[in-house]
């Protein structure tokens, strides 16, 4: 829950900025936790100077509200290929394309889920899992993320995409 408190902090001081907070990730350490924070810039790709922009704008919002006990280090970063995702209105987004799912309870018998998004109903996200649906609740989800898939055709090497399901 501590993450979704701190996304609730820092993405309005992401979106003053003109960009989009997908979601903060927060791992406590002995000595020096992580703040990690995912941006994405509407239309456009993800600039070193607007990570550095955020950077600075929420290292003022962590120093006044201070969240966080003890030291910790702060990332700022695009999402990439292996976009995370957080709410069911970027599962809806990505509806169809292959993700992996880390659940925090079981469902029959199983904690990771690998599969293309059939939909969003709600706070429930449904993926197919070897042909059949699985309905997870949102909340149940502790981490989620596309599967990049590098389709490659001869001669045009770089070439990269997330995996979709063909729908018929």
């Amino acid at each position: 829950m501590f993450n979704a408190e701190l996304t609730n902090l820092l993405a309005p001081v992401v979106a003053d900025l003109g960009l989009e907070c997908l979601g903060v990730e927060y791992s406590p350490s002995q000595g020096n936790g992580l703040v990690r924070v995912y941006i994405d810039a509407p239309g456009r790709a993800v600039t070193v100077d607007d990570c550095e922009a955020v950077s600075r704008q929420i290292s003022a919002t962590l120093d006044v509200n201070d969240p966080i006990p003890g030291r910790y280090t702060l990332e700022v970063s695009s999402p990439g290929l292996d976009r995370p995702l957080y709410t069911p209105e970027q599962f809806a987004q990505f509806a169809g394309h292959v993700v992996k799912v880390e659940v925090n309870l079981a469902i029959a018998g199983r904690r990771r889920f690998n599969g293309p998004i059939r939909g969003v109903d709600g706070n429930t996200i449904v993926l197919d899992q070897d042909g059949v649906a699985v309905s997870i609740a949102a909340d149940n989800i502790h981490k989620a993320k596309l599967v990049p898939q590098y389709d490659e055709p001869a001669g045009k090497p770089g070439k990269h995409k997330h995996a979709k399901k063909n729908s018929k």
